[in-house]
């Protein structure tokens, strides 16, 4: 069991959805990284996704390119993303969300033990298939974290169920077709292909793209086990005029969220 596992049981148990938080590391500095983490804490997140920031993100959309972009120009690689996972584990469960890549350089076996001795309970990869998952299950069980993979409103029910059947800690699910993004609504279809999924696993089921209010917040929470919000927090730190007021509002917008989490049911 994971802290991760160890939370999903926790909320479940409160009847409410957990609120899972996204940064890329180095964003929008290495020491102010590690004060985004404070403030997502300060506002109340249960966990927290610590990005490895990638030159071709085909999952993410303009507010997270563009941080990712500032995170490698400050120097971000896998020493600093696992720096930050050990600052945000130490408090609350955390996770590392990355492409391939990233793990193939790295070393397969040796990124997911790094995970592990950084206190991760797992990792997000969202452009790694079934298929292609032998060595990096095997991985993830030696180092006892979880895999956790990514399905969409055009995975049909036979992948569905293909899909979760390797995943443990949770299942993502991408609220639409598309990239990262705040929007104004979160899909209709979410609701939808959580309730498709919860057909093939026990899971906990946690929804990303779009949520960036309370009220989105409160909507998904009524039936996902997990709310992921990431662009919202990252816009806040882009539109302030100083990495302080940022701060500010990201420790604010984290309390609007998790009391929509907390609304839900």
């Amino acid at each position: 069991m994971t802290a991760l596992d160890n939370l999903f049981t926790k909320v479940r148990s409160e009847n409410r959805a957990a609120l899972i938080a996204y940064i890329p590391a180095g964003f929008p500095s290495q020491a102010g990284c590690q004060r985004v983490i404070a403030a997502f804490i300060a506002g109340g997140v249960d966990a927290i996704e610590i990005g490895f920031p990638y030159s071709d993100p085909v999952m993410d959309g303009p507010t997270i390119q563009a941080a990712a972009v500032t995170s490698l120009e400050n120097g971000t690689g896998a020493a600093e993303v696992f720096q930050a996972l050990a600052t945000a584990s130490a408090q609350v469960p955390a996770v590392v969300m990355t492409y391939w890549n990233p793990i193939e350089k790295y070393g397969v076996k040796e990124f997911s033990a790094a995970i592990a001795a950084n206190g991760g309970s797992g990792v997000i990869t969202p452009d790694l298939t079934i298929e292609e998952s032998q060595g990096w299950i095997s991985a993830t069980d030696n180092s006892a974290i979880n895999p956790i993979y990514v399905v969409a409103p055009s995975t049909s029910d036979a992948r569905l169920a293909q899909v979760t059947a390797k995943c443990s800690g949770f299942v993502y699910v991408a609220s639409v077709m598309g990239v990262t993004g705040a929007r104004t609504s979160v899909s209709t279809g979410a609701a939808d292909l959580v309730a498709r999924v919860r057909k093939t696993t026990s899971l906990p089921v946690a929804v990303g793209l779009g949520v960036s209010t309370r009220e989105q917040a409160k909507g998904v929470a009524a039936y996902a086990d997990g709310v992921i919000v990431g662009s919202a927090f990252i816009k806040a730190l882009q539109d302030a005029p100083d990495e302080e007021t940022g701060l500010a509002a990201v420790t604010e917008l984290a309390r609007e969220l998790a009391k929509g989490v907390r609304e839900g049911r």
